[in-house]
């Protein structure tokens, strides 16, 4: 049986060298063994004061490059978001599969020491998950997005009071998908949101391709 898969990411801590390799580490475990998740994980805290003082660009690169890689791995993941929730831990809940939030959750674009929002790639996916308009005033001013709100706008799938229920609920959808199979799915899902029809046909028949042989070496079995 596999070992779960769980992270836990403190959005209070500044982000370091130290934080990445934490993801890259379950990301290596999540890729090497036979797992069909999910990947748990615990976001909470927001940054404060000068959180972006030891921060370079080249730190900030290998922070988003693995985030990319947290979103394209061969598991579900299901995330829950307590309390307040910005800087690295927001990144990593909204680059989850299935993300939670609790009652009193906050979703925070952080700021820097002049008071203006970070300008990193969690405002990005909050427009790609719930449209400009929507997500507005928390990209541009920081306002946070509470946790009803968020379930409102797609940012969350659910309210829960039991975080390891949310879990256990996303561990029996994946039951029985192979890694692989969950991997392509998620990257047509991606791709649909960007590319026309045309564009998107030739990825889709070759995933229906790769599901109609797999199914008949099923039968012939």
């Amino acid at each position: 049986m596999s070992e779960a898969l769980t992270l836990t990411v403190d959005g209070s801590e500044p982000l370091t060298a130290a934080t990445v390799k934490a993801v890259q580490d379950v990301c290596d475990r999540a890729e090497d063994q036979d797992a069909h998740g999910p990947l748990a994980v615990h976001a909470t805290g927001t940054p404060s004061g000068d959180w972006t003082g030891g921060l370079d660009v080249m730190l900030v690169s290998k922070w988003e490059r693995v985030l990319r890689r947290l979103e394209r791995l061969p598991v579900a993941t299901v995330a829950v978001a307590d309390g307040e929730c910005g800087g690295p831990a927001l990144d990593v809940f909204l680059a989850a599969d299935v993300r939670a939030v609790t009652p009193g959750a906050r979703l925070l674009v952080a700021r820097d020491a002049a008071g203006t929002t970070w300008p990193g790639m969690a405002g990005y996916r909050l427009v790609q998950l719930a449209g400009p308009a929507g997500v507005r005033r928390a990209v541009l001013f920081g306002l946070p997005v509470e946790g009803p709100e968020a379930l409102r706008l797609g940012l969350a799938d659910d309210l829960v009071d039991d975080p390891a229920a949310a879990v256990a609920a996303v561990a029996g959808l994946t039951s029985g998908l192979s890694g692989k199979e969950l991997a392509i799915r998620r990257q047509l899902l991606f791709d649909a949101a960007s590319t026309s029809f045309e564009d998107a046909l030739g990825p889709h028949l070759a995933a229906c391709d790769r599901a109609l042989r797999g199914t008949a070496r099923e039968a012939a079995s």
